[in-house]
């Protein structure tokens, strides 16, 4: 089964349509919201996880959208961490509930595994340096 997580951007003419509805109707995909800001008449974002088509049908979906005017982004683009800042104290990895902020058990560094991050924003309140961003 393909997965595929992408952030979407709706320009304000396009936030009252119901354009997601299409990729679950047309391109029989599973779709899985892990975060939405969508107010109409303003710029809208709706963090996804698509599954349960093949990867083809993934990316069809994602032309029509790209075709409509939605902006698609890979979500682990919306993430920014300072690595070179971290002092790997862990304490992100404590409310972090996918597992996608871990401290390495040999090395005792941090890892951040962008396929498994929701995006919940979790982590940015955490981190005691402040050096985690959601970019959303």
């Amino acid at each position: 089964m393909a997965k595929r997580r992408v952030v979407l951007t709706f320009p304000p003419e396009l936030t009252e349509k119901p354009i997601t509805y299409h990729l679950v109707k047309d391109y029989d995909l599973a779709i899985n919201i892990l975060r939405a800001k969508i107010t109409p008449g303003e710029e809208g974002k709706l963090v996804l996880e698509l599954s349960n088509g093949s990867a083809e049908m993934i990316e069809k979906g994602l032309d029509f959208l790209v075709k409509q005017g939605v902006g698609v982004e890979a979500v682990s683009r919306e993430i920014f961490l300072t690595e070179e800042e971290c002092i790997h104290c862990g304490a992100c990895t404590a409310v972090c509930q996918p597992g996608a902020l871990q401290v390495d058990p040999e090395t005792a560094r941090l890892r951040f595994d962008k396929e498994r991050c929701i995006v919940c924003e979790l982590c940015v309140p955490a981190c005691p340096l402040g050096i985690i961003k959601v970019l959303f």
